[in-house]
């Protein structure tokens, strides 16, 4: 199944990295190898700040404001999966008024057809027609450009909202004078969109997940309801791993040989789809155990996960703090 993005450049050592997630509580194997994959592989080497969205999450019809547990249940996956405070700032969103600040003074730089003409808007202003959504690519650049931001993870629907960004840093560097703010590059994950149980997109609201911290009983018995190769409908059938929804799980989570192997049982019916979401299970129940482990670890320890966003909080503050001074003396408004 192949659903890849095209290669991008990779950053370069140092760069910032700012990138945010909407806190819907446990993440699941889709949000790993779409968004904390990418993390891991930037926080040895850059300036990485990864911050909870939760005003983003309360952009939309019917939205609410995200539960406390949600939260943190989102920043223990982080910790589970490897994020390390140390390396990366972890922040809450609606914890900074700077990003607030920031956006009102975007927002009156700022064109409304540019607004007006990023994809999506159109459809979901029938639904919820409000200046939130209206607004809602041009908070996104608040949260990057506060913290001048060279490098954002983002997948390929996001990309317009990164360019609206890129034109937004523009014409504040000409409203100021000077280079300010960097003009922020899309870092598309190299992960495919993994299919969920139903052989769709991986998703909350179709109730088609795997946890990333899921039982080791119940990720046996999901992948066993896993729809696979439509075209294969005996056991004795050849099959063809790039029509099966199963594989795709098998190119993030088993080791490259095993996986030939089992391309070449599956197209040679020398396997059965049961064999195949065995040997699936067996590559990727390990690695659910270290993320309950590490998870676990944490639980025991709830202030300490508090304390550890407090910290990116307060580290956050002080860079977006920084920003806006520098902002206002170029605009000339009083400090």
């Amino acid at each position: 199944m192949k659903n890849h993005n095209p290669p991008t450049p990779s950053p370069p050592a140092a760069a910032r990295v700012v990138s945010g997630m909407r806190p819907t509580g446990a993440l699941h194997l889709g949000h790993f190898h779409g968004v904390l994959g990418s993390w891991l592989q930037l926080q040895p080497t850059h300036d990485c700040l990864f911050f909870v969205a939760d005003w983003h999450a309360m952009t939309g019809a019917g939205a609410r404001v995200p539960r406390e547990e949600a939260v943190y249940e989102m920043v223990l996956d982080w910790l589970a999966a490897g994020i390390d405070p140390a390396r990366a700032t972890l922040f809450i969103q609606s914890r900074m008024p700077e990003h607030a600040e920031l956006f009102t003074l975007l927002a009156l730089h700022t064109p409304l057809a540019w607004l007006q003409r990023v994809p999506g808007f159109r459809e979901k202003q029938a639904s919820h027609p409000s200046y939130g959504l209206l607004g809602y690519p041009l908070l996104q650049a608040a949260d990057i450009l506060a913290y001048r931001g060279e490098w954002v993870p983002v997948g390929q629907d996001q990309s317009a909202h990164l360019e609206l960004a890129r034109e937004v840093a523009r014409r504040m560097n000409l409203a100021v004078g000077s280079a300010l703010f960097p003009e922020p590059q899309a870092l598309l994950s190299a992960s495919p969109r993994l299919p969920g149980l139903d052989g769709h997109k991986m998703s909350k609201s179709r109730g088609n997940t795997i946890a990333m911290r899921e039982a080791p009983e119940r990720t046996r018995d999901k992948l066993a309801q896993m729809p696979t190769d439509p075209q294969r409908v005996r056991r004795h059938d050849p099959g063809e791993p790039a029509r099966c929804p199963v594989w795709a799980l098998h190119e993030v989570s088993t080791p490259p040989d095993q996986r030939e192997a089992l391309a070449a049982g599956c197209r040679s019916a020398r396997i059965g789809c049961l064999d195949c979401k065995g040997q699936l299970a067996d590559a990727l129940l390990p690695q659910q155990a270290r993320w309950r482990e590490r998870a676990a670890a944490y639980q025991e320890q709830p202030k300490q996960v508090h304390w550890m966003v407090e910290m990116g909080t307060e580290r956050a503050r002080s860079l977006a703090r920084r920003t806006l001074k520098d902002l206002r003396q170029g605009l000339g408004l009083h400090a």
